[in-house]
């Protein structure tokens, strides 16, 4: 009996597609594909089919229709109800999340809207927004644009540089056509990652129609929400809330938990309190149930700057008008904003400790005295004295691998490639371009990568690339600068950073009472991230270090 109600069951899901029937399409938003209806069987039967103008209500408009059979069915995984048609059939069409649209120099996979015709009779344009050209870059400026308007772009030419948080970088064109408007032209800062800065077009008739555009606001980069989403209330409350009239916005406490300590907050808004040291006490909620969101800090703060404003200053800190002070506001570049910041954040939460060795570099000079005369026989490059330093540390580092990693909150990471950072002072700021797999090259190879990084970092040219994946740091103002000994601040995430002093003669005692050497020592001094790199640990770094500096030719082993 149960055998044959399964087998009539599975004769009634056999059948039941029959009595399916729609009219779908989809349509993608890849570079490739703009519109395309693909078959139950994955056969693509139609391309560019096409959006058109949205009409009055919002809805869309399709500018070519074709007919397709009832047994196409979507294969996109976000369907979104866009039109009903005369014949009572639904249309969907993929609608695109919006994501900041623009090039990464990486040439990571990026999500390319084309927009179509909108009331004003608009033709299918490009919105090339602001690229995210570094993991830490939030915004950047526009240095220059290498195209102007009504020029033709092809695939590969570079339209503008721009300069990010790391160095400024050419931004390439991804598809052909012509430059019809550039939104924020030379000289703009502080444009968000994703915002508008350009539009192109497919034929160039179609420019002179783009000479008073403005990017729609649904264009706009997406920020981040300002609060977490609250529980969906019954449907008997959501449908007196829809008929009750809009009530002004009131400040009330946030509400307590059971417990009576407990104060409710979304995880921004925490975490925006947190970087300013705010108590959360002191904020009153506007969110769900009084829930403090983002907003309420963000009033906090600014209403206790208004005060502090105003707020009568106290005798000590009254000081009297100096006439005739002369004086220069330099704006901040976007590389000088990220250093501080990262210092800030490094200095805040990374408990750091120091660990100082001298180490003697007589026989470090004289082999590179030797290596310098083959050098310049065969047309090499000249080694420093911070190209040895740098293979020493690369080399400790593999000796002692609990120095080359980082801290998360769950885990420690261990690197197993040695990235060497080195600091480079240029007139744009500080730059830290990387010596990769450092303890894997020769000297004459880590030479010539450190100059051309260097040359690079001063004109201001890197490439990401270039400064991003390093495992540890060295800072050397002993050679170019003389400073004798100094405290480096840790780069995170990584674990430890190595400040090199310069190297000095010193009297040293003889093998007799009355007798005396002189010898040449440099002083280095390991910043080290206490929660990865424990005192022991990091001492022991050091005396490996110190081997390799002491006797050289250790490092050609």
């Amino acid at each position: 009996m149960y055998s044959a109600r399964v087998a009539h069951h599975a004769r009634k899901l056999r059948q039941s597609h029959n009595l399916i029937r729609g009219w779908t399409i989809h349509v993608c938003s890849s570079a490739n594909d703009v519109g395309s209806v693909v078959k139950s069987d994955g056969t693509n039967i139609s391309r560019h089919c096409g959006l058109g103008a949205m009409d009055k209500n919002g809805s869309r408009k399709f500018s070519s229709m074709a007919s397709f059979s009832p047994n196409y069915v979507p294969v996109s995984r976000m369907m979104t109800p866009a039109a009903k048609m005369s014949n009572g059939n639904a249309f969907w069409a993929a609608r695109s999340p919006a994501p900041a649209i623009g090039v990464k120099y990486n040439s990571q996979s990026e999500r390319r809207a084309r927009q179509f015709s909108t009331d004003s009779d608009l033709p299918p344009h490009f919105e090339i927004g602001m690229p995210s050209l570094s993991p830490t870059m939030t915004e950047g400026n526009i240095a220059r644009w290498l195209k102007k308007e009504g020029d033709k772009v092809s695939t590969g030419e570079v339209l503008c540089e721009v300069e990010t948080d790391k160095a400024t970088v050419e931004m390439e064109c991804m598809e052909e056509g012509y430059l019809a408007k550039i939104l924020r032209g030379d000289g703009s800062s502080g444009i968000k990652v994703g915002e508008i800065i350009a539009v192109t077009v497919e034929e160039e008739g179609d420019i002179a129609k783009f000479k008073d555009y403005s990017p729609a606001a649904d264009a706009a980069p997406a920020s981040p929400p300002k609060e977490t989403y609250a529980p969906t209330p019954p449907k008997e409350e959501v449908s007196q809330a829809s008929s009750a009239p809009a009530e002004p916005k009131v400040s009330k406490p946030s509400a307590p938990s059971a417990s009576g300590d407990r104060i409710f907050a979304s995880p921004l808004a925490r975490k925006l309190a947190e970087d300013h040291n705010v108590s959360l006490a002191n904020i009153k909620g506007t969110g769900p149930d009084g829930r403090i969101v983002k907003a309420d800090i963000e009033d906090y703060l600014a209403s206790s700057g208004k005060e502090v404003s105003q707020a009568p200053k106290s005798p000590k800190a009254t000081t009297a008008p100096v006439t005739g002070l002369d004086y220069t506001d330099i704006p901040h570049s976007q590389i000088r904003k990220v250093t501080a910041a990262r210092l800030l954040q490094s200095k805040q939460t990374i408990p750091h400790y120091y660990l100082t060795v001298d180490t003697c570099v007589d026989k470090l000079i004289e082999l590179r005295s030797q290596l310098n005369s083959l050098q310049g026989a065969s047309g090499g490059k000249r080694i420093s004295v911070n190209d040895l330093v740098i293979k020493a540390a690369a080399l400790a580092l593999k000796k002692v691998p609990q120095c080359n990693s980082s801290w998360t909150n769950d885990y420690i990471r261990q690197f197993n490639n040695v990235n060497i950072n080195i600091a480079v002072q240029t007139e744009n700021g500080l730059f830290v371009p990387i010596v990769r797999d450092a303890d894997k090259k020769g000297l004459s190879r880590i030479s010539k990568e450190v100059k051309n990084l260097a040359q690079k970092a001063k004109e201001n040219s890197l490439k990401p690339e270039d400064y991003e994946g390093g495992t540890f740091t060295v800072s050397n103002l002993g050679g170019p600068f003389g400073i004798k000994q100094f405290c480096a601040i840790i780069n995170p995430p990584q674990a430890g950073i190595l400040a090199v002093g310069s190297a000095e003669k010193r009297v040293m005692p003889g093998s007799g009472p009355d007798q005396f050497k002189f010898a040449s020592f440099m002083s280095v001094t390991l910043s080290c991230d206490h929660r990865v790199i424990d005192g022991a640990i990091g001492a022991e770094w050091l005396k490996a270090f110190k081997g390799y500096i002491e006797n050289p030719e250790t490092m050609l082993l």
